[in-house]
């Protein structure tokens, strides 16, 4: 590990919708390189890097659900949406340079490995990224969810989350100019105040593993490796919230 770097695995959770760049829907070859960029730089510190995609620039399933579909149909379709993200950002990866592995949570072995932990875990020690597609294989668990759960099972020390804004507001500062920037919460702050960050069972799960969640700007160039060094703007979630 880079005498920098601050943890020595991590997991970087990803939405759907930071694959998308400028475009309204799909991906974007450019934004997805970018990022896979981005990674291979942090796998340059020594830092074993496992991701978790969402599937929301190609199928919401809460949305979907919302308008009539049976919740659990939607959910299984936003899993597959999240697996077409994965093998789109492996493949970025390996062209990059950086050895990639598509792990699905639902078995598809014509596609991708499926998941088990002890490969996944692995793969991460040789060096490869760990792409955790399909989300925990079940309906009604978020994609942030799968981020705590792989993370916890896998041996990571904190969860990277990345989004669109340089860390938790108090509200959505594109939206309320005045909204109050967090540099640090405890995982029970972010309860109580029922900030947006991560779902509630995302948050429980990282709480009752000690993993801290750490949220930074995924369109900062430079800013995955700066959090991992502990420089840059990001805000940290812990037990002690520091």
């Amino acid at each position: 590990m880079g005498s920098d770097a601050k943890y020595r695995r991590v997991l970087l959770k990803i939405s759907g919708e930071g694959l998308m760049g400028p475009r309204a829907f799909g991906l974007d070859p450019e934004t997805v390189a970018r990022i896979a960029g981005e990674v291979g730089a942090v796998q340059a510190l020594g830092v074993g890097v496992a991701c978790v995609v969402g599937g929301g620039n190609i199928f919401r399933g809460v949305s979907v659900s919302a308008g009539g579909m049976d919740r659990a149909a939607a959910d299984h379709m936003g899993m597959l949406a999240t697996v077409m993200n994965a093998l789109a950002f492996a493949d970025a990866l390996d062209k990059a340079g950086t050895p990639a592995r598509v792990m699905s949570a639902i078995p598809m072995p014509t596609v991708c490995e499926p998941f088990v932990r002890e490969r996944a875990i692995r793969h991460l020690e040789k060096g490869r990224v760990v792409i955790f597609a399909g989300g925990t294989g079940n309906p009604f668990f978020t994609t942030d969810t799968a981020a705590a759960l792989r993370a916890a099972e896998t041996g990571c020390e904190a969860v990277l989350k990345a989004t669109q804004v340089d860390g938790v507001y108090s509200a959505d500062p594109k939206k309320v100019p005045d909204a109050v920037r967090y540099d640090s919460l405890t995982f029970d702050e972010v309860l109580a105040r029922n900030l947006a960050v991560m779902d509630a069972a995302a948050i429980a799960l990282c709480r009752e593993n000690r993993v801290p969640v750490l949220v930074f700007d995924l369109h900062q160039e430079g800013a995955f490796a700066g959090v991992i060094q502990g420089k840059g703007r990001f805000t940290i979630i812990s037990e002690g919230g520091c």
